[in-house]
Order: C-alpha cells, then structure tokens, then sequence
C-alpha cells in the first residue's frame, strides 16, 4: 500500500527546479501539486481503495546553482531547500518550505508557508484544478517587494498519464503587484516498476510569462517618480513593471522510489529572454538533487 501511495505522491521532489523563476528572490510553489495531481496511472484504483488517509512528506532539494528568473545574478552558489508536507485524501495540502543560499546573508532567506486544494474532473479523472495561497516569512525586510501569492491552476493529462500539460498562474502581491502564467508539459517514462521499486524519466518544458521589474536604462521614470519633480542630484534607477517572455526551462528528471524513500537527480537548463533594456542573456543550466521520504499517518 505505501508503494501506492509514493507512486501517486512523487510530489515535492523537484520543486525547486522550477521555483527559481520568481521574482524578488523567494521561494516559489507554483507548481507544487502538479505531479500528485497528474502522475500515477493506477490513481484511480488508488483513492478507490482508500476514502480517507493522512500523508507526511519530508523531502530536501540540493541545486548547484541559483537563478532567478533563469538570470545568472553574478554570484556562484548552491541553495538547499527543505520541505515538510500534508496530504489529506479529500484534496486539501498544506506544507512549510524554506530556502538556504550559501552565499547570501543570511543564508536562510525565506520561509513559505502554503495551504491548498486540489482534485480531479470527469469519470476518467483526465482533468485536473489546484488552487493554495502562499505568505512569505523574511529573514529580512530588505526589497521584499511580495508577502503573499494565490495560484491556481488546470490540467489535461492521457489515460496512460505518458503524457501530460498544465497551465497554472500565479498572482503576487505586497508593496508591489505582479503574476505570471506558466504552460508546462511533460512525459512520463517508466524505466522499471516492480512492487518495491520504480525508476523513471519525467522530462519537462516549461514556458513562464508574466510581469517582472525590470531596469529601463533611461527615457522611462518608474511610475512612483511621476508623484514629484527627479533631483538631479539624486541617483534615479528607472525601473517598471513590464509583461513578457520571462523564461523557457527544460527539466531532465530520473526519479527512483524504494520503500518509503524517494530521490531524484535532474538537469535544468534555462533560455531566458530579454525584458527591458536587458540584452545578451545567457543560458543558464544547474544540477539538482532530492531526497524525500514519506510517513503514511
């Protein structure tokens, strides 16, 4: 039964690789219920077999690089994020994250505390909807322009669940208000599946588009300039919230359950686009490892 219950909750895993895309460095969770949502072919027969259970999913995620927005920010670091989730059967989920960069100071950056619901549509269950709103906890009130997101979200996946897409949206808000719009799709290959082990490739190709600040380098005043007259004397950083092309990820996940245990070894490789008077962006890529472990309570 455990082995069930990874198989359709191999979830959390690899949140990060794509919560590095959003902005104001915090801890994103978008797309956290994405995989419980879509993953498992035998979904179906699962939450037939069980009206009502409680899940504890403890995980950690290790990338060896950090990004923002799939943007190189000039400082060579890794971040670990750790994670503890509840599931409940009828489709609520809470879970507490956080996120450490070895670099920045303080390391400990950002904890998230998000609380959702998420269920199935159809008598095949082919449709999916989540929605969860998130509040951010600072370890410091330095340009922490968000405090808060609600997300939302629907997918389509195959009977066969080899196949499958969700668009999902995300609207921040705090001293400053901004959203992105995230298309994603995904395989699902099954390399081996036994009753104690399963092993697979899940490669992934995310589109997200959405509004972010960026630096104009001149001719534009950010919109809380116009209230008065610029001091030339002053330094003024022209800046606006402007919609676009953020960022185009590829996600190369092997996933191995064992047990109660859950790892993952991915490679990420981000295309960001230019916005502003942003020019000559690199391609990014990173390596990332998880480790997850499941208490059926």
């Amino acid at each position: 039964m455990k082995n069930k219950i990874i198989s359709v909750l191999f979830l959390f895993i690899f949140l990060e690789a794509f919560s590095q895309e959003p902005p104001q460095k915090k801890s994103d969770l978008d797309s956290q219920l994405d995989i419980f949502l879509t993953d498992n072919e035998s979904l179906d027969l699962f939450l037939a077999s069980m009206t009502n259970f409680h899940l504890l999913y403890l995980s950690a995620n290790y990338n060896s690089e950090t990004y923002f927005s799939g943007r190189d920010i000039d400082v060579d670091q890794y971040n670990i994020v750790p994670q503890i989730t509840y599931i409940h059967s009828k489709g609520f989920y809470a879970s507490l994250s956080g996120i450490y960069y070895a670099e920045f100071e303080p390391n400990w950056d950002v904890t998230t505390a998000t609380a959702g619901y998420g269920k199935s549509l159809g008598k095949k269950k082919l449709w999916q909807y989540f929605a969860s709103y998130s509040y951010y906890f600072y370890s410091n009130d330095i340009d922490n322009l968000y405090h808060s997101t609600l997300n939302g979200g629907i997918g389509i996946n195959n009977k066969k669940r080899t196949l499958g897409t969700q668009l999902s949206g995300a609207y921040y808000f705090g001293d400053e208000v901004t959203y992105q719009i995230v298309l994603r799709s995904y395989a699902n290959l099954k390399l081996l599946k036994t009753k104690k082990h399963y092993l697979r490739l899940r490669p992934q190709f995310s589109i997200v588009t959405g509004t972010q600040i960026v630096d104009l380098g001149g001719g534009t005043i950010q919109k809380t300039l116009l209230l008065k007259e610029p001091d030339p004397s002053e330094t003024v950083y022209l800046e606006e919230n402007v919609f676009g092309l953020i960022n185009t990820q590829f996600n190369i996940p092997l996933q191995y359950t064992v047990g109660p245990f859950d790892f993952e070894l991915g490679f990420n490789y981000n295309i960001p686009s230019e916005l502003g008077n942003e020019s000559d962006l690199k391609n990014t890529n990173f390596f990332n490892f998880g480790l997850a472990y499941l208490l059926d309570l």
